[in-house]
């Protein structure tokens, strides 16, 4: 058995911990492929419209019911909700969203989220959005207080060389 061929085999199936960033687009779809659940959900995640962006923060992670826009693609612009998500490729499909094959039969076309921006979020589930308040309440004060301790001390360098 050729060497390459052994190295291929005894390459490691796990996910590990320890892996923080590589160049190598193999490693990267790794990575992505070998990830678990809890990261992948993670992944899952579109941008907010600029109105839901005020109240909850940049990004929120993608659920069944959420009414999304699509961003890119050949159906770019269309607005549908997700129908299905399908955690080990990491797509969504949209209602309404479909392709017709040679046949004649459609099939849903799957979007992953990143090329999805979240219009009207599914509010069934008042955890999802409760902690995705307080999240954003933090980083703001957070903000705030940081704006605060810049301003303060540029005061007191002002003072300093006053006196």
């Amino acid at each position: 058995m050729p060497s390459w061929l052994q190295l291929f085999i005894k390459m490691k199936q796990k996910f590990s911990t320890k892996w923080k960033a590589s160049r190598q687009p193999r490693k990267q779809r790794k990575y992505l492929a070998n990830a678990p659940k809890h990261i992948k959900r993670k992944m899952m995640s579109a941008t907010l419209s600029k109105e839901l962006r005020m109240k909850y923060g940049r990004n929120i992670e993608i659920r069944k019911g959420d009414e999304v826009e699509i961003m890119r693609g050949k159906f770019r612009k269309k607005k549908g909700k997700i129908s299905g998500i399908n955690m080990k490729k990491v797509k969504a499909s949209i209602e309404g969203i479909q392709k017709t094959k040679k046949d004649g039969s459609k099939v849903n076309v799957w979007f992953h989220a990143s090329k999805l921006r979240i219009i009207g979020l599914n509010t069934d589930d008042k955890k999802r959005i409760k902690q995705k308040t307080e999240k954003t309440k933090e980083e703001k004060t957070n903000q705030a207080n940081q704006i605060k301790k810049s301003n303060n001390i540029g005061e007191e360098k002002c003072i300093r060389k006053d006196k």
